[in-house]
């Protein structure tokens, strides 16, 4: 059941370090190219990504409009991992104690809790491939070893 929306502003990055996040490690020092993540998806990929997402996803519009209304894809963030070659990204979630901190009078169930936490971690993955895939030509900063060994025999 796709969302019925058109696509938000994206996201304003902030430079945090991703491995204060739990779901996200970043290894070595790297340029997080923040700045220019956030200019690409200004430029169309988080509108590109949101469109692909809205059109798959679990998330009803109910959801969403709960996800709208605590402005929970403000709090996305994308970043390089120049190590793995790979665009990074940290989901906001509804936390554990929901309940206790009457986030939002239509918040009445664990199901939609779930939902809402999946249907974004699937947004920020979309947004990532779309970014790798179609916005980012840059060469991963980790060169390996000359002499490793070569195992294609």
């Amino acid at each position: 059941m796709p969302v019925d929306a058109e696509p938000p502003e994206p996201p304003t990055l902030d430079a945090v370090d991703p491995n204060e996040y739990e779901d996200a490690e970043v290894v070595g020092d790297t340029d997080y190219r923040r700045e220019e993540i956030e200019a690409l998806l200004a430029d169309g990929a988080w509108a590109q990504a949101f469109d692909d997402w809205a059109a798959e996803t679990d998330l009803d519009d109910a959801g969403f409009a709960i996800v709208r209304d605590l402005e929970m894809l403000q709090h996305f963030d994308f970043f390089w991992d120049g190590f793995a070659d790979r665009v990074g990204y940290h989901a906001p979630g509804i936390p554990e104690d929901w309940k206790e901190r009457d986030l939002h009078p239509d918040l009445e169930s664990w199901g939609t809790v779930s939902a809402i936490n999946a249907g974004l971690t699937e947004l920020g993955q979309r947004v990532c491939e779309v970014l790798y895939d179609d916005y980012i030509d840059w060469e991963s900063e980790y060169d390996a070893p000359d002499d490793l060994p070569d195992f294609d025999d």
